[in-house]
């Protein structure tokens, strides 16, 4: 499917789904469904005190908690179950190529080849926190999550294309992380009323 059908095919699911009036006041779906009372969300990402431009998509934040199971000795038929490990997935930015080259220069602080014996890594500052924020269609915070000790364990500088000349060229960034937290400080906004 080229570029142009792609983008037709999101625009008629768009129309169809679309609720009448203003996305996230209140209405819902023809099919009873309701959207999300925000509306719809587009995200900030911060890292070194700095918005990061260009980022065009970014996976979710997920955890999983490992089950333990157990016996007691005098219950041999009842398995018993509690958490274990909690375990963070990476995080997954990806941005169209452009001049900007924040991704490059935090992926060469774990491997920057060619920097000299015993330079390759940057031990002192590879890890980073950043920041996520989701915003309203106003461009205000409505929520933001902590992302703690982050670091790139996966960098592609160019993505796989395809030779049409209908997808741009983008690169990947792929965090490791040890967590993440809802940031308390942010409240969500009251939404704007139209009249």
């Amino acid at each position: 499917m080229n570029r142009f059908a792609r983008i037709a095919a999101i625009a008629t699911v768009l129309l169809v789904l679309a609720p009448a009036g203003r996305p996230g006041a209140g209405s819902a779906f023809a099919n009873g469904f309701p959207i999300c009372p925000g509306g719809l969300y587009t995200y900030r990402v911060y890292w070194d005190g700095k918005a990061i431009d260009g980022i065009l998509s970014i996976s979710g934040l997920r955890r999983t908690t490992e089950v333990v199971t157990a016996r007691k000795g005098g219950d041999p038929s009842a398995v018993r179950r509690a958490p274990g490990v909690t375990a963070y997935e990476p995080i997954v930015l990806e941005r169209c190529r452009g001049a900007d080259a924040e991704f490059e220069r935090w992926a060469n602080k774990v491997w920057n080849f060619g920097a000299g014996l015993g330079a390759e890594v940057s031990l002192g500052d590879f890890r980073k926190d950043i920041r996520i924020e989701l915003l309203d269609d106003d461009g205000r915070a409505v929520i933001a999550y902590r992302v703690y000790r982050c670091w790139p364990s996966d960098y592609a500088a160019v993505t796989a294309m395809e030779g049409n000349g209908l997808e741009p060229a983008k690169e990947r960034l792929v965090l490791q992380h040890e967590g993440w937290e809802r940031d308390a400080d942010i409240v969500a906004p009251e939404p704007v009323r139209q009249r």
